[in-house]
């Protein structure tokens, strides 16, 4: 924004203690006339006395001549004041905003796309420093931001490219060898499509996501879990893991629909698929705790370590193996949820079971509930 040139703050800081200063100077001087030179008369008095049976006179000075004699010493200490006040003035000023001036540098070179540097102002807390830290970590944060969308720019770029690439390597058979079987082909084909639409529509919620533009309404959690449980019944069966639900029957709290749906229905499919080859199981809790409204999802499954945990919400992280099945999903089943959660004011948390798998819980602003309350489904 282009602003017109005015006089920096230091200069009217300057200004500003050399006027309190003269102020001070010039109260100090009408205090003396007040209350000393108002009861000096202005003529000339001479009284008698006598000590002894001496009369002695004396001289009362007159207040013409007081003010002759005080006037030019009042001038010179003026003078010093306001000389005091322009120097010591201007040296304080800027001994007071040479923090401003190193949060200034550092805005400058945020400006400019460089994240890294940090202002680390010395001293005990005041205002100057409490701003300097805020603004170091607002650098941290933004820092760790733009290397988390780089590194999803990257990998976003990868996982895109495997489907066009594979497309065009197909494609390439089919023109090279026209004796080939045509339907295999197409298959083949399909299948990478849809991957690839998958993937494009998986980015587009994650988008939408973080970018809160969603109409916000009461959703029940109980049964957005029973939905999702529904819908992803065939693929349980598929893999031999049981389903089972429970919790409060009516677990409010306030968000997207659709959303939210999204989010339980991630968390059941990676508990389905990331599960034990036979016999596995996974668990849909909702319950209302205090302010917060929570969905967990457990499942049996390998054992995870607590560093292998932290790393599965990244984009693109499918447990411990960058794998592709034909149900592996597309990589950002847990950064969505991350994603919706956080739009919807949540939080995310990932727990490591002690006989294996993982527990996902979600906490979000809890609704209030309807008369009547809570119920516990079998």
């Amino acid at each position: 924004m282009d602003r017109a040139p005015g006089p920096s703050v230091r200069l009217r800081l300057t200004l500003s203690y050399t006027g309190f200063l003269l102020l001070a100077g010039v109260l100090l001087l009408a205090a003396v006339w007040v209350f000393l030179l108002r009861y000096v008369p202005e003529r000339a008095l001479i009284v008698p006395g006598s000590t002894g049976g001496t009369a002695t006179p004396g001289v009362f000075p007159v207040r013409s001549e007081l003010l002759r004699v005080f006037a030019p010493r009042a001038a010179v200490v003026m003078a010093v004041l306001l000389l005091l006040g322009l120097v010591g003035g201007w040296f304080l000023a800027g001994r007071m905003l040479a923090p401003v001036a190193r949060i200034t540098d550092a805005t400058r070179l945020a400006a400019t796309g460089s994240l890294s540097h940090r202002i680390r102002l010395p001293g005990r807390r005041d205002e100057f420093r409490e701003l300097a830290d805020a603004f170091d970590t607002m650098l941290a944060r933004l820092d760790a931001h733009v290397a988390e969308q780089r590194r999803f720019a990257a990998n976003a770029s990868h996982e895109l490219r495997t489907p066009l690439a594979t497309t065009k390597a197909l494609l390439e058979v089919a023109r090279t060898d026209p004796d080939r079987d045509t339907e295999e082909l197409l298959a083949r084909l399909q299948v990478v499509n849809t991957r690839a639409i998958d993937l494009t529509e998986a980015l587009l919620l994650l988008g939408r996501a973080e970018q809160r533009s969603f109409t916000r309404e009461r959703v029940d959690l109980s049964l957005a879990a029973e939905e999702a449980t529904e819908t992803l019944l065939p693929l349980a069966e598929k893999h031999g893991v049981a389903l089972e639900t429970g919790g409060e029957l009516t677990t409010l709290t306030v968000g997207s629909p659709a959303l939210l749906l999204q989010l339980t229905t991630n968390l059941v499919h990676n508990a389905i698929v990331h599960n034990l080859p036979t016999g596995g199981r996974v668990w849909i809790d909702t319950a209302v705790r205090g302010d917060r409204a929570l969905l967990t999802v457990e499942n049996t499954g390998e054992q995870l370590t607590a560093a292998q945990v932290a790393t599965l919400t990244e984009p693109f992280r499918r447990g411990t193996e960058r794998v592709h099945s034909d149900h592996a999903g597309v990589g950002l089943g847990l950064a969505i949820v991350r994603s919706i959660a956080q739009a919807h004011d949540g939080a995310l948390a990932l727990t490591p079971r002690p006989g294996g798998g993982l527990r996902v819980t979600v906490g979000l602003p809890a609704a209030e509930a309807p008369t009547g309350g809570g119920q516990t489904r079998a």
